[in-house]
């Protein structure tokens, strides 16, 4: 069984998807910012494991410990979760009409080894109003979105394209994790 290190309603939601049994076991770690680290690969993969190590049981070391990290990158600007709506305006407002990259990294502690992978998904966010962007604020899904923004959700009408990874937008890329799995001889 599988512990997955996150409380987020969307990673539990794919990894339901895919029939994948795990207890969740939220870490609390003090994660790296984009000031400890400015480059968004080494970023994610770095808080992903620092995930995973904080929610490793001493007393149950066979556990298979899932770490995850997600940001989105735009140019040398790195956006995570936005503390309000001003700053989810700042973020959309940046993301308006340009592509993107979201970048997630993954993490799996297996008997006190260490395996991980960096997962990167292009996405094009057509221009958007500031009506549009302020109407989309209210609704409250920025919230807790990496970028301010939920493809899943409704954010989805204004992603004009992707390229890559459709679940590593959501916040788990399920391909990378699977491989990541069978690198570590862990039984999804």
């Amino acid at each position: 069984m599988l512990i997955l290190a996150s409380a987020s309603p969307r990673r539990k939601e794919l990894l339901e998807q895919i029939h994948c049994k795990f207890l969740c076991r939220p870490s609390s770690c003090n994660e790296l910012t984009a000031i400890d680290e400015p480059n968004p690969q080494k970023l994610v993969t770095q808080n992903a494991i620092l995930k995973a190590k904080a929610s490793v049981d001493k007393n149950n070391p066979n556990e298979v410990i899932l770490g995850s990290d997600t940001v989105v990158a735009l140019n040398n600007t790195i956006y995570g979760k936005p503390r309000d709506d001003q700053e989810a305006f700042s973020m959309l407002k940046n993301l308006s009409g340009k592509t993107h990259q979201v970048c997630t990294g993954i993490a799996l502690i297996k008997n006190g080894q260490i395996f991980s992978d960096v997962c990167i998904t292009d996405v094009t966010m057509k221009s958007l109003s500031d009506e549009e962007i302020l109407n989309y604020i209210q609704t409250k899904e920025p919230q807790d979105k990496a970028g301010a923004y939920a493809i899943q959700g409704l954010a989805s009408i204004f992603i004009e394209k992707i390229n890559g990874c459709y679940f590593n937008v959501v916040g788990l890329p399920l391909n990378c994790l699977y491989n990541l799995c069978k690198k570590a001889d862990v039984d999804l």
